[in-house]
């Protein structure tokens, strides 16, 4: 670990894993904590920074609401070139919020970068360690299809796109638990 920067943990894991639920209780510990998700909404949100950039190229999928997620979705998702093209959009900016927030925190012994894709799209090269959220796929199969607007096969899609959560806890540095009782998870946090 540098000295004169904080010590970078990645936070990670596949859909319904339980990342949020953890980044919260890191929260809670007083550990600041970058959510990748967040920065997205926020700048695809209403008055968001790259809303013209997206209509630009995904004309109709912005609003006075900021994006219209389902359209946007539509409009990229199984299209891998149009995929890019929106990724190519949105990871320089949230790339930008992430140094910020890392200018912002650079007195703090700990980071943490929630980052949901990490190993799909790469940047672990720039943490000191990966600690990766995972839960037995029967636990994670049920808080997805709890999710509202969430469907068998829109999940399936999801699951595809992913790095197997097998492959994920092999290449981490750390796991936690989510699907034993929640004292047991705040214990491994």
């Amino acid at each position: 670990m540098n000295a004169q920067r904080p010590f970078i943990l990645c936070l990670t894991g596949s859909i319904g894993m339980g990342k949020s639920a953890v980044a919260a209780m890191l929260t809670g510990l007083g550990v600041p904590v970058f959510d990748a998700d967040a920065a997205v909404h926020e700048l695809q949100g209403p008055g968001g920074v790259l809303l013209d950039a997206i209509e630009a190229e995904f004309p109709g999928t912005t609003g006075p609401q900021g994006v219209d997620r389902q359209k946007l979705g539509a409009a990229v998702f199984g299209d891998n070139p149009a995929l890019a093209r929106l990724e190519a959009i949105v990871h320089p900016a949230v790339g930008a919020m992430r140094v910020q927030f890392l200018k912002d925190y650079a007195d703090a012994p700990l980071i943490v970068f929630d980052i949901p894709l990490l190993y799909e799209k790469g940047g672990a090269q720039q943490l000191d360690a990966v600690v990766v959220v995972s839960a037995p796929a029967d636990v994670q199969r049920a808080r997805v299809l709890a999710r509202p607007g969430m469907s068998e096969e829109k999940f399936e899609r999801i699951l595809a796109l992913q790095v197997p959560d097998a492959e994920k806890r092999e290449k981490a540095n750390y796991v936690i638990d989510t699907g034993v009782p929640l004292a047991e998870t705040r214990e491994a946090v």
